[in-house]
């Protein structure tokens, strides 16, 4: 292995590290002793890939989405839009440890964003990925006739806001909502635009 290449395995060590420690116990407790800890690494190493908390914090948070989005395109094996779009639907939920992990993650980013900028311009900038990436399948399948044509950005924002409030109460274990009822009622919203059936596809 090259030294870039340890670089590289340390710098995404903490990132992991530090998405798990942030995740359990939230920014504000977070020390970078205590990720450096967690990453087995020294606190020296660690300052040398991020000085601060706040970069530290912001890495993570594209390293969660970058992470999420990669493992989705991982299981894109020519499958059908409305299977590809449910496929990003169940990474864009609290689904499983992994992603309830990430949305721990959105949480405290969405409460720093009220009084950071900094949270505030990263947290704009993931939304605009989202978006993007949903508004790119969507489009995928218009192209493809397996879709209606419809208006793409205004579907993609539904979407997002769905996502956001139903994975909330998920999030909270609110005994009125649950994963199927969650994905069930977002695909009934969307799928009269998209002229698809209204049943969420089996992926």
């Amino acid at each position: 292995m090259t030294k870039a290449e340890r670089a590289l395995e340390t710098r995404e060590r903490i990132l992991t590290a530090a998405c798990e420690v942030i995740a359990d116990i939230g920014f504000e407790n977070v020390s970078m002793r205590k990720v450096a800890e967690h990453a087995g690494v020294s606190k020296a190493l660690l300052h040398y890939h991020f000085d601060t908390r706040e970069k530290l914090f912001a890495e993570a948070m594209t390293h969660s989405f970058a992470q999420t989005g990669a493992d989705a395109e991982a299981a894109d094996d020519g499958a059908p839009a409305a299977v590809v779009l449910a496929r990003i639907l169940r990474s864009m939920l609290p689904s499983d440890a992994d992603l309830r992990q990430d949305w721990k993650l959105w949480q405290e980013l969405w409460v720093r964003a009220q009084r950071d900028p900094a949270a505030r311009h990263l947290a704009v900038d993931l939304y605009d990925q989202l978006h993007t990436w949903v508004g790119g399948a969507v489009e995928q399948g218009i192209a493809s006739g397996e879709f209606t044509d419809c208006d793409v950005a205004a579907l993609s924002t539904l979407v997002l806001a769905l996502c956001d409030g139903l994975g909330i109460r998920l999030m909270l274990d609110d005994p009125r909502v649950d994963l199927a009822t969650t994905r069930a009622t977002i695909w009934r919203a969307i799928a009269p635009s998209l002229g698809v059936p209204p049943v969420f596809p089996e992926v």
